[in-house]
């Protein structure tokens, strides 16, 4: 039992650490310190280091020797590729709506677009209820179970989302969106809602495009540069 609470507390760790480098809460580029860390989460060293190996072998972490570790710059080729991925499988669910659509998760899904029109909605709860959605619209397809995969590979693709978020101040664009998108799938037409949640999906590159010409800092541009410790961390 001691051992299963161990690893317990190792994933409740590794998780902590995800979603912080997730919403930039740890930003890109950041460095990161296993003593400080270890004392904001009120726990030893040994599960901080062990989940910033795991966060590194999902490449969201560097480990450069001698000089520390720090949060992945965003890749823009890793986006786009979790981009292709979710894009694919999407697009493939689909097709694969059955004639009689669940009435249940449909009105769930109306529910979920009325949640996110609230008024003054915080920008991290929009993107909590993003992910049901497209969540949702997997389940409507008998493909539910396909999310999991799609969220482990998204995880640059989600912080530039949330860049993107982020820099547009309002959700109420990507609101459309999802209203086009359940408006389609309600009325049948699978044309129409592949042809909207194309757009919809693709939109991040627009938005990795703007915040990098103004914020090239917060992107991997160069796989071989190194981080430098001066007074402060400087990326070469």
């Amino acid at each position: 039992m001691a051992g299963a609470g161990k690893k317990s507390n190792r994933r409740a760790i590794y998780e902590a650490l995800r979603r912080r480098v997730l919403t930039l809460e740890l930003a890109p580029g950041a460095a990161l310190s296993e003593n400080e860390l270890a004392a904001e989460l009120g726990v030893s060293r040994t599960p901080v280091r062990e989940s910033l190996i795991l966060l590194a072998e999902e490449g969201l972490v560097q480990v450069f020797p001698k000089i520390g570790s720090f949060v992945c710059r965003v890749d823009p080729e890793k986006v786009a590729d979790a981009q292709f991925l979710r894009e694919a499988v999407e697009l493939a669910a689909l097709e694969d709506l059955p004639p009689a659509l669940d009435a249940e998760l449909l009105a769930e899904l109306a529910a979920n677009l009325e949640r996110q029109r609230t008024g003054g909605i915080g920008l991290e709860e929009f993107f909590e209820l993003d992910e049901e959605f497209h969540h949702g619209l997997l389940r409507l397809s008998g493909h539910g179970n396909a999310w999991g995969t799609v969220v482990a590979a998204k995880g640059h693709l989600d912080r530039a989302r949330r860049l993107g978020l982020y820099d547009a101040r309002s959700p109420d664009e990507f609101i459309a969106q999802h209203v086009a998108i359940h408006a389609a799938v309600a009325a049948g037409d699978v044309a129409g809602a592949r042809v909207a949640m194309r757009t919809h999906l693709r939109a991040v590159f627009a938005d990795v495009e703007r915040i990098r010409q103004r914020s090239p800092e917060l992107f991997d541009t160069d796989p071989t540069s190194t981080p430098t410790r001066r007074n402060v961390v400087v990326w070469e």
